[in-house]
């Protein structure tokens, strides 16, 4: 099974300020962690610019000026009273985002890769239509989404996001648009407050799987078993989007819940299964969250090998 890295030394020049969770070291962890022999197969390539054209596939044109007016030469500027940052490397840095995601999208169509997992950031999933917060400022996974559908006229595409925090940005584009489905584990209540189980958008194609502080790895493959995975099962995508966030991990210091690296692994083995019934394993993953720098690299490591079939 081929799968293809996307990354760019840019998205390392996205720099928040001294002591901000989403540091450069992070997407630094996750690339040595990707560097190892075991991942030799792994094909890389420089992510692409992304384009205005396909930022606005989800966002608004005016919230696309504004971001773009408000980055930096120098210094900080703070999108939302302070969680989400930009400094002067952080437009080409969340526009590599972009152009990977998209990149990924028409690599595994056109049978370049089989999947694809993009090592970049700033992590996107928190970032409305025309809002950026929560450390993100476009949305690349709903991107790649809505890129799989209008370029390559993919008629039904699934986002499944196990980032400890709900993707209220993926949910808000998404709610109202009958062929594209959201699926979401996260813990509650936590940040950013949204995605109750009672949240499942116009056409029942919104699944939330709430879960409560201290969930261990029983509780959640219940949960994902019970509730998720069937769903998605009965949607049946056409393509699939993962957004990979790893702050779910027992290590992270944001967060309250106590998976481990094996519960990654899992959960990305359940969805190629799916994929590869549904949508013959058309997978793009892309990386979200995750803040400790160990269970980052060890839990984005599992992630990927199972996306290799390994």
């Amino acid at each position: 099974m081929t799968t293809l890295i996307y990354s760019h030394a840019a998205c390392l020049e996205h720099r928040p300020g001294p002591g901000h969770p989403e540091a450069p070291e992070r997407l630094t962890a996750v690339l040595q962690a990707l560097r190892a022999p075991e991942f030799a197969s792994l094909q890389w390539r420089d992510a692409p610019m992304g384009t205005r054209e396909q930022v606005e596939l989800i966002h608004t044109s005016s919230f696309v000026d504004t971001i773009a007016g408000l980055a930096p030469k120098e210094g900080f500027v703070t999108l939302d009273g302070g969680d989400t940052v930009m400094s002067p490397g952080s437009w080409e840095a969340v526009m590599r985002g972009v152009g990977a995601a998209c990149a990924g999208v028409g690599a595994v169509v056109s049978g370049q890769a089989d999947n694809v997992f993009c090592a970049t950031r700033p992590c996107g999933h928190h970032a409305e239509p025309d809002q950026a917060m929560g450390f993100c400022i476009f949305n690349q996974a709903a991107i790649a989404a809505a890129y799989a559908q209008e370029v390559f006229g993919v008629p039904r595409v699934a986002v499944v996001d196990f980032d400890v925090h709900h993707g209220n940005g993926t949910q808000a584009a998404f709610f109202s648009r009958p062929t594209r489905f959201y699926a979401s584990s996260h813990q509650a209540p936590f940040y950013p407050g949204t995605g109750a189980a009672s949240e499942t958008g116009t056409s029942g194609n919104i699944v939330n799987v709430p879960l409560p502080r201290g969930c261990d790895s029983a509780m959640f493959r219940h949960r994902i078993e019970a509730e998720m995975l069937p769903a998605l099962r009965h949607w049946k995508p056409d393509f699939l989007v993962i957004s990979a966030g790893f702050d779910a991990h027992r290590l992270d210091p944001l967060a309250g819940l106590n998976f481990d690296d094996a519960d990654f692994y899992w959960i990305t083995q359940e969805l190629m299964k799916i994929a590869e019934s549904a949508c013959n394993g058309r997978v793009v993953s892309i990386l979200e969250g995750g803040y400790s720098l160990d269970g980052l690299a060890t839990g984005t490591a599992a992630h990927v090998r199972a996306l290799m079939g390994h």
